[in-house]
């Protein structure tokens, strides 16, 4: 485990050092101060979820699976969260991209603004589709911080969530997702973060309207609409 973990940070040290070298061979300071803060969210952004699961399982009875109890979370701070965590790398590598271009400062911060909703919208697209796949199997691939779920305990309140989660909980604290996504369906969670998706959607599209029509253009907006669809 030790040895493991010394190579991972060597491995981790080694990609490091290698983005640095490109980004310095691209002689733009501007960039590089874009993509070193945003190395640096992103770090922090992991440390939030990674400190979050570490606080949970020494928490007595905690459930011995890959989902954990949530804390008492509301959605504004899950979006702060995700945009660390998920978000924040390709909205500066976006409005990087544009400086790299030269092109105006309004035309970079769009370019950020997409980077930010699409990627919002296909964290939320993840989160969701194990509620609407259909699939019995996908009822243990869901994350009790996933926005169905943060959504549906903001609803619920937080006494009636730990309430559901003992009423799905078995023999050793295990959890039956399958009936705890059952009670999550059964709320305005699910409805709640596809709404949320789409209107990410609809921003990164908005974003998208400065710049004039063409095939890369369109190509972005397939994106989009390739994560705000659920039919």
């Amino acid at each position: 485990m030790q040895f493991g973990n010394k190579m991972a940070v060597l491995s981790g040290d080694f990609l490091l050092a290698n983005a640095c070298t490109s980004l310095a061979q691209l002689q733009n300071t501007k960039v590089v101060e874009m993509m070193s803060s945003a190395i640096g969210e992103l770090a922090q952004g992991i440390y939030y979820e990674n400190s979050s699961l570490i606080k949970m399982m020494k928490t007595p009875h905690y459930p011995r699976r890959e989902n954990v109890l949530t804390d008492d979370i509301r959605i504004s701070a899950w979006k702060e969260q995700v945009f660390l965590s998920h978000c924040v790398l390709l909205a500066k590598s976006c409005q990087a991209a544009m400086e790299l271009a030269k092109h105006t400062a309004g035309i970079q911060n769009m370019a950020f603004k997409y980077g930010k909703h699409v990627s919002m919208s296909h964290k939320l697209n993840v989160d969701i589709l194990p509620f609407i796949s259909g699939n019995s199997n996908d009822s243990l691939a869901f994350g009790l911080n996933s926005a169905p779920v943060v959504f549906h305990q903001e609803f619920v309140g937080r006494e009636v969530w730990i309430k559901q989660i003992k009423e799905a909980q078995g023999k050793g604290d295990l959890i039956d997702y399958s009936k705890l996504q059952d009670a999550i369906k059964a709320g305005k969670g699910v409805t709640s973060a596809i709404d949320l998706c789409r209107c990410h959607g609809n921003s990164a599209l908005e974003a998208l309207e400065c710049f004039p029509p063409s095939e890369a253009r369109s190509a972005l907006e397939n994106i989009v609409y390739a994560v705000t669809r659920f039919s």
